[in-house]
């Protein structure tokens, strides 16, 4: 779901290095009427080493056999379920992805696709990047319609904490392009800051970008998590871009204007 073009921001004006806290992590998965998958993804999530306190599923109006699916994954989770539904208008991610961070309860949220199975030490590496004043993005290992791990995927298998570690610290510019909602996190109260996904994008392509950006812009680091967080996309054909062009203009709004807050966003969902 993220846009490709090579598009780089300046660097960060940053923020210093802060002791983290004990804190909560909300697990939050958007899914659209693919059960198979979503089964898959969640058999992953019961494997990790660190299970999160709650998981958010952000359902962008899926049929009933996903719903009596969640119901029934719910009543086994060793952890409390959310399932956040609407009616099915078309592509509105940006939408489903405000209402179910509106309604989660976790400090820390780990966001991913309904399409992404995670490794099982997926969680605990999220949350040992975990830091205030900073937004996390991970990347993905593609897998081809065989199951297998695409070649130029190999190198993305390869977990290592003195590696990720150091990738962590680089402190430069990043490139918006490796910004992928299918593995990100951020706190939520930087997220209700900015005022979530701007809901003007809907179809396919930016969501992520724009939201990203105005963080960047409101004094947000990013960090990103390499050698770690793995997680494998469930191969399916591309989703369709009618949207793409129009979504990008208003990424590249928030990126000329330097702007940190949507009009559009999260903030009437919130009690």
């Amino acid at each position: 779901m993220c846009h490709q073009k090579q598009t780089q921001l300046p660097e960060a004006s940053g923020r210093s290095r802060s002791d983290t806290p004990s804190f909560s992590i909300t697990l939050l998965i958007s899914t659209y009427n693919w059960v198979e998958a979503l089964k898959r993804v969640l058999e992953g999530v019961a494997r990790q080493t660190v299970m999160p306190d709650e998981i958010v599923i952000a359902d962008d109006g899926s049929r009933e056999d996903t719903t009596d699916f969640i119901r029934h994954y719910a009543g086994t989770s060793s952890v409390p379920v959310r399932h956040v539904w609407h009616e099915d208008k078309g592509f509105r991610r940006s939408m489903i992805l405000n209402k179910a961070v509106a309604a989660a309860t976790g400090d820390y949220i780990i966001e991913m696709d309904g399409d992404v199975v995670p490794e099982r030490h997926f969680v605990e590496d999220h949350r040992n990047m975990a830091e205030k004043g900073c937004f996390v993005y991970g990347g993905r290992i593609m897998l081809t319609e065989e199951g297998k791990v695409a070649s130029s995927h190999y190198f993305n298998c390869i977990r290592s904490r003195i590696l990720r570690n150091a990738v962590a610290r680089f402190t430069g510019s990043y490139r918006i392009s490796r910004i992928k909602g299918c593995n990100l996190a951020f706190w939520r109260e930087d997220f209700i800051r900015v005022n979530g996904y701007n809901e003007d994008i809907e179809g396919w392509g930016s969501e992520d970008h724009e939201f990203t950006a105005r963080l960047y812009f409101s004094g947000i680091r990013p960090k990103r998590l390499k050698f770690g967080g793995q997680i494998r996309h469930i191969y399916h054909p591309a989703a369709a871009k009618d949207r793409a062009g129009a979504n990008e203009a208003l990424f590249k709004k928030a990126m000329e204007s330097h702007n940190t807050r949507t009009p559009n966003g999260v903030d009437k969902y919130l009690k």
